[in-house]
C-alpha cells in the first residue's frame, strides 16, 4: 500500500466546485482519499511532497487527437523529414527511460507519450477509428506508454449502414435495425464513442460526388447527411452511449460553411452530439476576398444549444501534416499541399483517407483569419463546459503546441501582440482585437481536463474529488502561462509520478477505455452475410475479446465505460 501526500498546493478542480483552494491531497493506491484526523502530519505517508507556489489540477485529457490507425502511419510515412534535423537523424534521448522517437507534427508512438506526460496530460482519445482495422489502432495506441486511451468507430459512410437506411425509407421503419447495427459495432470495435465524418460524403466521393450539403441527397443511396445524423444521435442517445455523437461536419474549409454547421444542429433536432474541431467549419462569405469569420454565428448557435458541445481544432503557425477520413475534402485541398505531396486511399467499404501536409503561415489572409475564427470561438462561447481545447492534431497543429494556445486565451495582451504579428487586412478588421475576455485557470482546467472527462462520461477522471483516479498534474505558479503549462513541477499517473520537471521519470502501460452497449444479436445475420461479401476480415475473427484487446494493449488494464439510458 503506497501513500503519497501533496502539501499545501492550490487546488483547481472545477468539477468538485473548487476553484483554487489551497489544500492537502492524499492519494492511496492510485485513487484520491480523504484526509483524516491525525493523517495532516508527514506520519503515514511514504511520500510528502510540498507544493505550495504550485498549482494542482487534474491530468490532462485530450479527447481529440490522431494517434492511431492507419491514416496516422501513413501521415508518419509521407512526413519523412518530419523525423530527421536536416540531413541527419534527429539526436536519440539522453533519458535511459525514453526509448528512440521522434516527430513534431506526425510523432512516433513512444514520443507521443513521452511529450503528452511532459505537460501534465494523462489521457488522450483517437477520433476516427475503422471497425475493419479496429486490431491495428488499439495495437497502436497501446504502444504509446503511459497515457489512457481510447477511440470512436467510424459510421455514417460504411455501404451498409446507408443501404439500411435507405432500404428504411424517409420515416426509418428499421430504424432498431440501424441502432443495433451501431451497438455491435462499437462492442465489436471495442469502441469509446461514434464519429461521423462528413455524413455520408466520403461513400458519395466514390460515386464521383464532389460536395455532399447537408440537405442534399447521396447520388446513390439517396438519403442525405440530414438522415444519417439524426439516425446516429438518436440511436447513440437510446443506447445510453456517454459520448454524444462525434460530428465531423460537411463542407470542411469550404467558405460560407457556416450554413452547413447550423443546418447540423437544425438536423439532430434537439438530440446531444459533439462538432469536432469546429474553426473548421465556421467561414462565412463576407469581404472582398469572399471568407470571412462566422465565429459570432458559431457561438451564438452553442450558447443557444446547451446539448451541443465542441472543440474548437485551432490552428498554429508552422508546418504540420492533416489527415482525415474526409477523402472528398482532403482531395479537394491536396492543391494545396506543402511540401507537394499527399496520399488519397479508399478502405474498403467503410470510408477513406486523405493526408495531405501543409504549412500555416502568420502572412496568409486564410490562414490568418483561420487562427482568429479558432480564438474567437473560444472567447465568445459563454459556458466552458461546452468547449474543448484542441488542436484536432495533428490537422490544426501539434497537440505539443498546447502551452502556448493557453496563453492566448489567458493572456490577452499576449494575444494582441501575436495579433499584430499576422496578415494586415486580418488584423485591421477581426472582432478578436475587440474582445477582452481572458480565460480564467479555472475555465482552462475544465477546457482541458474536468470537460472532456464529463464528455466522456469518464465519472473517475478530469477531477480530483475523494475516489477519483490519481492522475494529477502540479504546475509552478507562472505569470508566463505558456512556461507554466509547458513544464509542470510534478506529474502522476495512477498515483505513480512519471514526470518531474520535463523529464520522464517512469513509463508504466496505459489503461483502455471503452463501452459496450446492448444489441439484439439478431443484427449479426445480416452483418455476416455483408462482411463475407464485402469484407476483407472473416466474420467470425472482427469482434476483438477483453483479453485480445489486453493484448493488443500490452497488458494495459481494461476500463469500460457503462451505458446508462440518457446518458448524454
Amino acid at each position: 500500500m503506497t501513500r503519497l501526500l501533496l502539501r499545501g498546493g492550490m487546488v483547481i478542480d472545477p468539477a468538485n466546485h473548487s476553484a483554487g483552494q489551497q489544500r492537502d491531497l492524499a492519494v492511496r493506491d492510485g485513487r484520491i482519499v480523504d484526509l483524516v484526523l491525525g493523517e495532516v502530519s508527514e506520519q503515514g505517508f511514504d511520500q510528502v511532497i510540498d507544493v505550495s507556489g504550485c498549482v494542482v489540477m487534474a491530468g490532462g485529457i485530450d479527447m481529440h487527437t490522431h494517434i492511431g490507425g492507419g491514416k496516422v502511419n501513413l501521415a508518419r510515412m509521407l512526413m519523412a523529414e518530419d523525423h530527421r534535423d536536416g540531413g541527419n537523424p534527429i539526436k536519440r534521448p539522453t533519458n535511459p527511460l525514453e526509448l528512440d522517437s521522434c516527430g513534431g507534427c506526425a510523432p512516433g508512438t513512444l514520443a507521443i507519450g513521452y511529450r503528452y506526460i511532459e505537460m501534465g496530460y494523462t489521457a488522450a482519445f483517437e477520433p476516427a477509428m475503422l471497425p475493419s482495422n479496429a486490431r491495428q489502432a488499439h495495437m497502436e495506441m497501446g504502444d504509446v506508454p503511459i497515457l489512457d486511451h481510447g477511440a470512436y468507430v467510424m459510421l455514417g459512410n460504411d455501404e451498409l449502414f446507408l443501404q439500411l437506411l435507405a432500404e428504411g425509407g424517409p420515416d426509418c421503419r428499421n430504424f432498431a435495425q440501424l441502432r443495433d447495427y451501431t451497438a455491435w459495432t462499437m462492442h465489436a470495435s471495442k469502441a469509446m464513442g461514434v464519429k461521423v465524418v462528413n455524413a455520408g460524403g466520403i461513400s458519395a466521393f466514390k460515386f464521383n460526388q464532389r460536395k455532399l450539403d447537408v440537405n442534399e441527397p447521396h447520388v446513390h443511396w439517396q438519403v442525405t447527411p440530414r438522415q444519417i445524423l439524426h439516425v446516429l444521435a438518436r440511436a447513440l442517445r437510446e443506447l445510453g452511449v456517454p459520448h454524444p455523437l462525434h460530428i465531423h461536419g460537411s463542407n470542411l474549409g469550404v467558405a460560407g460553411n457556416i450554413e452547413s454547421t447550423l443546418e447540423t444542429i437544425e438536423a439532430l433536432e434537439g438530440l446531444p452530439a459533439h462538432l469536432t474541431h469546429i474553426q473548421f467549419h465556421a467561414y462565412g462569405t463576407e469581404g472582398p476576398k469572399k471568407f470571412s469569420s462566422a465565429a459570432l454565428q458559431l457561438a451564438d448557435a452553442v450558447n443557444a444549444n446547451p446539448q451541443i458541445s465542441i472543440d474548437v481544432g485551432q490552428i498554429m503557425f508552422g508546418q504540420t501534416v492533416t489527415a482525415s477520413g474526409d477523402s472528398m475534402r482532403q482531395y479537394a485541398n491536396s492543391g494545396l499541399a506543402n511540401p507537394r505531396k499527399w496520399i488519397g486511399a479508399d478502405i474498403e467499404c467503410t470510408a477513406g483517407c486523405g493526408v495531405v501536409p501543409f504549412r500555416y503561415r502568420e502572412q496568409s489572409y486564410v490562414n490568418a483569419l483561420q487562427w482568429v475564427i479558432g480564438l474567437e470561438i473560444f472567447l465568445l462561447v459563454r459556458n466552458p463546459w461546452q468547449v474543448v481545447l484542441t488542436t484536432d492534431h495533428p490537422n490544426g497543429g501539434p497537440f505539443t503546441s498546447y502551452p502556448h494556445l493557453i496563453r492566448l486565451l489567458m493572456d490577452r495582451s499576449f494575444r494582441a501582440e501575436q495579433l499584430a504579428k499576422l496578415h494586415p487586412e486580418v488584423v485591421a478588421n477581426c472582432a478578436l482585437a475587440s474582445i477582452t475576455r481572458e480565460l480564467t485557470i479555472d475555465e482552462i482546467a475544465i477546457l482541458t481536463r474536468a470537460g472532456p472527462a464529463r464528455l466522456l462520461g469518464l465519472a473517475d477522471r478530469g477531477q480530483l474529488g475523494v475516489g477519483a483516479a490519481a492522475d494529477i498534474a502540479v504546475y509552478r505558479e507562472d505569470a508566463d502561462f505558456e512556461a507554466m503549462f509547458k513544464t509542470p513541477e510534478y506529474v502522476f499517473k495512477d498515483g505513480t509520478l512519471v514526470a518531474r520537471a520535463g523529464r520522464v521519470m517512469a513509463v508504466p502501460v496505459g489503461g483502455t477505455h471503452y463501452v459496450e452497449p446492448g444489441y439484439d444479436p439478431a443484427i449479426e445475420k445480416t452483418l455476416r452475410r455483408h462482411w463475407q461479401a464485402h469484407g476483407a476480415i472473416n466474420f467470425d475473427n472482427v469482434v476483438i475479446g477483453h483479453d485480445e484487446l489486453c493484448r493488443c494493449c500490452n497488458g494495459g488494464r481494461l476500463l469500460p465505460t457503462a451505458c446508462v439510458e440518457g446518458a448524454p
